[in-house]
């Protein structure tokens, strides 16, 4: 598989990504875990070098889920968490629940704490990337660089970045150390990171790792018009970071497109799934797209996506379809959720 640079780091990856959100207990319906940890291996001997998971996914479930999938082939990935969530009960030896959560929290204390309890959960002596999940409105975020370069220093990770961090934000950042990436969601049916973040990213060698890359499920041919979501399912709610995608009218229409996008594919002998990806991957400021993958099937369609390489006329035959059916991409828009 395609091997991509992140950023001006040493950090070589696939140029797709496994995404562990999806094991997250029941958030994305039920989960079996004999099988997703047999995709993890799988997707190592696929060339898949790059996973992807955060302490607030399960919480701890994805991380210690990983953790045992991988046993002991960690050396062979790049290992990516994040943190960045205020607790309480506070105490960073005690196993956090959705319960507990009040918020973000970039102060040194919280940030050094909980990336301890990553390293106990992933069961390793450093991390390859740790990141700050979401901007903290109430910390400056020179506080928040100071700790990551703090873990740097005393060895525990080896670069470090943002997720969910508008340009500006990065720029901010930049004056205080320096960021490998951020990790924004990103992908056909929402195109908000090209107004500026993408471009940002590219102008200053900073990395991309682009989330959602299916759309959340809406770019596999999975759903119909008809589709409701489970109880504990976060698409039930209907929004996917600020932009109304899962209910209503935008889902009608985003089913519809999505219709047309998988004949399209289906010309070139491709799914709909790889065309999503294929999409993000042309974009010269990605780094990696992530994708969640349960079993063997997802598995291979997704690792088949990364030789795909779109030309500017498909590009332009995609938007055409999306222009048609009513889906809004939201490309000019530079606002992003911002979770205080």
């Amino acid at each position: 598989m395609e091997r991509r640079r992140i950023g001006d780091t040493d950090l070589l990856t696939s140029a797709v990504g496994f995404g562990t959100w999806e094991m997250s207990t029941n958030m994305y319906g039920e989960i079996d875990v004999a099988e997703a940890a047999q995709a993890v291996n799988l997707a190592i001997d696929h060339g898949i070098t790059l996973f992807d998971t955060a302490e607030v996914y399960g919480p701890g479930h994805s991380e210690r889920l990983l953790a045992k999938a991988l046993g002991s082939r960690r050396d062979e990935v790049i290992l990516v968490t994040k943190v960045g969530f205020r607790y309480e009960p506070a105490d960073p030896t005690a196993e956090p629940t959705l319960y507990d959560i009040r918020g973000m929290d970039g102060g040194r204390e919280n940030i050094v704490a909980r990336a301890e309890g990553c390293l106990r959960r992933l069961e390793t002596d450093r991390i390859d990337l740790l990141l700050m999940h979401w901007p903290d409105h109430c910390t400056p975020i020179a506080e928040t660089i100071g700790a990551l370069e703090e873990l740097k220093q005393a060895g525990k990770i080896r670069h470090y970045g943002v997720s969910n961090f508008d340009a500006a934000m990065m720029e901010e950042c930049n004056r205080h150390g320096h960021i490998a990436t951020n990790q924004v969601g990103y992908h056909l049916f929402d195109q908000r990171m090209d107004s500026a973040v993408l471009p940002w990213c590219l102008a200053h060698e900073t990395g991309f790792m682009g989330y959602g890359t299916l759309g959340f499920g809406t770019l596999t041919g999975a759903f119909t018009p008809e589709t409701t979501f489970a109880k504990g399912d976060w698409r039930r709610e209907g929004q996917a970071f600020g932009v109304e995608m899962f209910s209503g009218d935008p889902f009608r229409r985003q089913i519809n497109a999505a219709t047309r996008l998988a004949a399209f594919a289906g010309e070139h002998g491709r799914s709909l799934a790889q065309l999503a990806i294929a999409w993000v991957l042309g974009n010269p400021a990605v780094s990696v797209a992530l994708v969640g993958m349960r079993d063997d099937k997802e598995l291979a369609e997704n690792v088949a996506a990364a030789d795909w390489r779109l030309t500017e006329e498909d590009r332009m035959q995609i938007g055409r379809i999306l222009e048609e059916e009513g889906v809004p991409t939201h490309r000019d828009t530079p606002q992003m959720l911002q979770v205080s």
